[in-house]
């Protein structure tokens, strides 16, 4: 009940996660950046997600910089992002 409240009050999953990919990108308010912080402290499924978004950018990020004749689209990263998203049910 009480960590419903929270949710509630501080941020529903669904936007903390849409928070997680701007602060990745590094347009992020002071104030969401808080209420994010307060939302991944209660909900251990947003930190699980938090965790994992990292790990996958740190791969992206070597893959791009590696410059290999890889390329890899941004539609490609949404569409995987998506079934991310899909199978957490969010």
């Amino acid at each position: 009940m009480l960590r419903k409240l929270i949710h509630i009050l501080f941020l529903p999953c669904s936007t903390a996660t849409m928070l997680m990919e701007k602060r990745n990108a590094g347009a992020i308010s002071p104030k969401e950046d808080w209420q994010l912080s307060m939302h991944i402290k209660i909900c251990k499924w947003c930190r699980a997600y938090e965790k994992k978004l990292k790990i996958l950018d740190d791969i992206l990020k070597r893959k791009l910089s590696h410059k290999e004749n890889t390329e890899i689209n941004t539609t490609e990263i949404q569409e995987f992002k998506n079934k991310v998203l899909k199978k957490l049910d969010l």
